[in-house]
Parts: C-alpha cells; sequence; structure tokens
C-alpha cells in the first residue's frame, strides 16, 4: 500500500510552458521521465456502491501493460490530497476487484456481490509529463501535468492539472514547492479528484452551490482540538466548492457562498481562541479580512439584481423613478466583471491564503504557541464549551432583545454582526444535538438574519434616494420606509416566537 500525500493544481494551457522553468528554480537536480499517455477506465456497479464508500477503483493502460488501482477514502484539505492506494498488474484490461487483500475493505462491504455488477462508467485520456526533482535538503518530489479529457456517454471535459507528491523527505518541502507554483497567476488549487468529475459527468449531475451552509460534520466526544480541525477543513472545503460552482456557472449567489466559507474560518479562529493563539493567526487573519473586502459588494449586488428583476414585486415601484433606475445602473456598471472575479480566484494572493490555511490546518501550527493550559483544553470535550457558549449566547441575545420590548429598524441594523456570529457558532457545533431540535431552534433566527439582509438592502436605498430633490425619488424614499416597518414586524414575529422554543443544547 501507498499512502499520497499530494497537491493538486488546476493550470491554464497559457502556464504549460513555462512548467519546467519553475521546478528547476526551486530544485537541486531535476530528472525528466519521457512523456506517456493513459488510458484510463473507472468501474462501479449501477448503484455506485464504490462512491457511496468513497473507493475509487480504476484500470489503467499504458505501455502495453495494465494495472488496477483502489483508492480508498482519505482526507482532502485547500488541494492536498491524502489516500491510501493499493496497485495490481492486471492480464488485458479488464478488472477484478476481488484479487485484492481483503483487509483493505471497510467493514461489511459486500465485495463478491459488487464484484458481479461492475462496469465502466467513465474514462480519463490524458498524456502525462513527469519530473522527479530532489531538494537542497535531499527531498524528494514527484510533479506530474496531465492534459487531456474525461468522458462519459458521448460528453467530454478538459483535463489540465499539476499535481506534485512528495515522495520522500519533508513535508515542507511540498508546500514550499506549492507556495512557488502559486506564486504565478492562473494556477489554483484543485479541490476535485478526476474521478469525482468523472462521476458527475457520467451521473449527469454537475456541481451545485449550497443553499446554505450547514453543519460542520464532527465525531462523536469530539475534543475541542478536532471540533478546531473539523470547522476549519470544512471552511476550506466550501470556499473552494463554490469557487469552482461560480467558474462553472457565475452567479453572485455562488460569490456569497464563498464569504460565507471565509467567514467561518475567521469565526473559527476566535471560537476556539483558548487553544489558538491570536499570534498564529494574525497574518492569516490579515489576509481573509483582504479576500472579504474584495468580496464585499456581493451583498448590495445581489439585492439591488434582485430589487430591478422584472419578477420582483418591487419592480414597477423602483422603475418608476428614472433617476433611481439611473442610479443603481451606473452602480451595477461599477461591480467586478466574471473576468475580474476569475482572475481574482487565479490570483497568487488568493491561491496563496488557501495554501497557508491548508499549511497552518496540516501542521497544526496552533500548537506552536501551546502551554500546559492549552494542551489541557484542546483535550476538553467540546460538548461542554458548546453548552456554555450557547447558554451565553442565548443570554445574551435576551439582554439585547428582551421579549417584552418592540425593536425598530435601527435595533435590528445594530444586531447584525452580533446575530451572525452567533448562528455561525451554531454552524460550527450544532451537530453535536438532535439534528431537528437544532433546526426547529435556528429557523426564526434565520429568518431574522434574512430579515436583517434585506433592510441592509432598504437602507441602502433610501441612502440613494436621499438628498435629491425629485418628487418621484421623495415618493419612492417614503415606500421604502413602509416597507422597511413592514419587515420590521414580520421580523418581531419571528423574534417572540422564537421565545417559545426550547434552546436544543438544554
Amino acid at each position: 500500500m501507498d499512502t499520497e500525500i499530494e497537491l493538486k493544481f488546476l493550470v491554464s494551457d497559457a502556464v504549460v510552458p513555462l512548467i519546467p522553468a519553475l521546478i528547476t528554480q526551486f530544485a537541486k537536480t531535476v530528472t525528466n521521465k519521457p512523456s506517456r499517455s493513459l488510458q484510463n477506465a473507472y468501474y462501479d456497479t449501477p448503484s455506485r456502491e464504490l462512491r457511496a464508500l468513497d473507493i475509487g477503483f480504476r484500470t489503467r493502460c499504458a505501455d502495453n501493460q495494465c494495472e488496477q488501482t483502489i483508492k480508498l477514502a482519505g482526507e482532502v484539505v485547500g488541494g492536498l490530497h491524502q489516500r491510501p492506494e493499493y496497485n495490481l498488474p492486471i492480464e488485458g484490461n479488464r478488472p477484478d476487484i476481488t484479487e485484492f487483500d481483503s483487509s483493505i475493505w471497510p467493514h461489511g462491504m459486500q465485495v463478491n456481490a459488487i464484484a458481479a455488477n461492475l462496469y465502466p462508467i467513465f474514462s480519463t485520456n490524458f498524456i502525462r509529463r513527469t519530473w522527479l526533482i530532489e531538494t537542497e535538503s535531499g527531498a524528494k518530489i514527484e510533479v506530474v501535468l496531465d492534459k487531456g479529457e474525461v468522458s462519459a456517454s458521448g460528453r467530454i471535459e478538459p483535463i489540465c492539472e499539476l499535481e506534485i507528491e512528495l515522495m520522500e523527505g519533508s513535508r515542507n518541502e511540498l508546500f514550499a514547492l506549492a507556495d512557488k507554483l502559486v506564486a504565478q497567476s492562473n494556477i489554483r488549487l484543485g479541490l476535485y479528484s478526476k474521478a469525482a468529475r468523472g462521476y458527475r459527468l457520467a451521473d449527469e449531475k454537475p456541481l451545485k452551490p449550497s443553499k446554505s451552509i450547514g453543519f460542520v460534520s464532527l465525531p462523536k466526544k469530539a475534543t475541542q482540538e478536532q471540533a478546531l480541525i473539523a470547522a476549519i477543513g470544512f471552511g476550506i472545503r466550501f470556499v473552494q466548492k463554490h469557487e469552482q460552482c461560480y467558474f462553472d456557472k457565475p452567479s453572485l449567489k455562488t460569490l456569497k457562498r464563498v464569504t460565507d466559507g471565509i467567514s467561518l474560518i475567521r469565526h473559527t479562529f476566535w471560537l476556539f481562541d483558548d487553544i489558538v493563539d491570536k499570534s498564529t493567526t494574525e497574518s492569516l487573519r490579515v489576509e481573509l479580512k483582504w479576500l472579504l473586502s474584495e468580496l464585499a459588494w456581493v451583498e448590495n449586488a445581489i439585492q439591488l439584481k434582485t430589487y430591478t428583476s422584472k419578477r420582483h414585486a418591487y419592480y414597477k415601484k423602483i422603475n418608476s423613478a428614472p433617476e433611481l433606475t439611473q442610479v443603481i445602473n451606473d452602480l451595477k456598471e461599477l461591480q467586478p466583471s466574471i473576468d475580474d472575479i476569475n482572475k481574482l480566484f487565479h490570483s497568487a494572493r488568493y491561491n496563496r491564503l488557501l495554501l497557508s490555511l491548508t499549511t497552518w490546518l496540516v501542521d497544526k501550527q496552533w500548537r506552536k504557541s501551546w502551554g500546559q493550559t492549552q494542551f489541557q483544553a484542546a483535550e476538553r470535550s467540546v460538548d461542554e464549551i458548546a453548552n456554555r457558549l450557547f447558554h451565553k449566547d442565548w443570554q445574551d441575545l435576551h439582554q439585547l432583545l428582551p421579549e417584552q420590548q418592540t425593536l425598530t429598524c435601527k435595533d435590528y441594523l445594530n444586531l447584525r454582526t452580533r446575530l451572525e456570529n452567533s448562528l455561525l457558532s451554531g454552524n460550527c457545533l450544532g451537530a453535536l444535538f438532535d439534528k431537528e431540535d437544532c433546526s426547529e431552534f435556528r429557523i426564526p433566527w434565520l429568518d431574522i438574519s434574512h430579515g436583517i439582509y434585506e433592510l441592509c438592502t432598504l437602507d441602502y436605498l433610501k441612502q440613494l434616494c436621499a438628498g435629491q430633490e425629485d418628487e418621484e425619488l421623495a415618493k419612492i424614499q417614503h415606500w421604502l420606509e413602509m416597507k422597511s416597518e413592514f419587515l420590521v414586524s414580520a421580523m418581531e414575529q419571528s423574534r417572540l416566537a422564537s421565545f417559545k422554543i426550547s434552546p436544543y443544547w438544554e
């Protein structure tokens, strides 16, 4: 068995000619291996039983020789792929999954039944160029460039990937080479394997953005450190997933999911501040703040698009004031284009941030500043921390939002950051509790959060109307005030309903 430790990158055609020079600058010695044409077929059952177990099974043929490969469930963090891999030679190109040692399979897997139903799902065919490099410190790294296509049922997607795999030596050398690579534009970290792309193509299930952040999956009896690792890993994957969704089908809502993932990562640093010293995250927090600032326009853009859509109830009213319509259109013209966002996601600064987050997580850099207190805190059950945190949050919200007090638009706008942070804590730790109870409790607060989001846009539109001596704009401003009051009234109902629901952590 081999356990791959590799980083995957997606590269543009323009970068391909630069790769040999880039790795030569980094390495002490470079061995250039002959190019190979690889034909790969991936197998599964009609019900995708291997996929459900996160097992990849393929044949690979090159130079008149074929082998079959099993890749078991592993870990993917920010482009770093670690998966157990088993290879066996085969005669011809027909695989036999029963030839592998039975000890490798997950408990309860029906190997013989699966073997009887296997058939080829999709194929990947590409030209592979390989370089073996040795660094000054003696580490050996294999650099692989694959260029070709994945195909399934007549549908085709291009492949242009760079993978660097640590063969010998320190993992730090792998990350150092990765940093050198992402310093170039048009190279970005890759989250999805060729197999994942092939399955999506074969099953006609394109990658789709999530409707919300959801809950971080946590192991039973998780310690505080395990919960930290799970939350940061979840956040990185969430950002990368929606980055890829944007490349597949650009949309403002997909960009909003990217900012949600960034916010979750920042919040996690705060949430676990008794084991994560600020000194270990200072540079990361600076870069996360930069990225959020680059995408700060997205929220208003979504609402402006919604309010000026012909399908929206407000369209006729807003369109009756040409001056306001013109201001909104001017603002839309100032928004970054799809090309601008593509450049951001391909930029060295963005990809270095993802790489730095991955390095911080994989190397457990928060431990560098630990004393005995932090070691003890890290081993504590995260359950008790969640209970204490949620109880305090609930008490604070009661004080900020007394049940008997009537809140105004300004009160809700001032509450926004506090409420969003409370909801993010639930995203990080809510999986520790009953799912239905948790969801029921959060629904009215999510409604209020969405309401605040809309209030911000109504407030923004009011500001656009203000200070201009125009009768129609004055009418629109009054109408916006009425809409805000109506929205606050609905939010008040949600808030009062929330006090009748028992806290799920109790």
